[in-house]
């Protein structure tokens, strides 16, 4: 009986944590998901090739998606 009641009490905190481990999870494979900074270099790209992006503009843009790049797979080494 004490069992049940304890769950009971401790639920609304345990979904919280829960909760939590699941932002942090989420937040964390977005951060280190390399796939939408391809797809910003591409589209960086595109643009630049149809004209609407000057070349400095891109070189700029693409300097720091480069960089942001390195990071992910910076934080994707010190993981393993």
């Amino acid at each position: 009986m004490a069992f049940i009641i304890d769950d009971i009490l401790l639920s609304p905190l345990k979904f919280t944590v829960w909760i939590g481990k699941k932002l942090a999870e989420t937040s964390h494979a977005e951060l280190t998901d390399e796939s939408s900074v391809h797809e910003a270099l591409l589209h960086l790209q595109m643009r630049y090739e149809v004209g609407e992006v000057s070349e400095e503009a891109y070189e700029k843009e693409e300097a720091k998606l480069m960089e942001r790049l390195e990071a992910i797979r910076k934080m994707k080494e010190e993981e393993i």
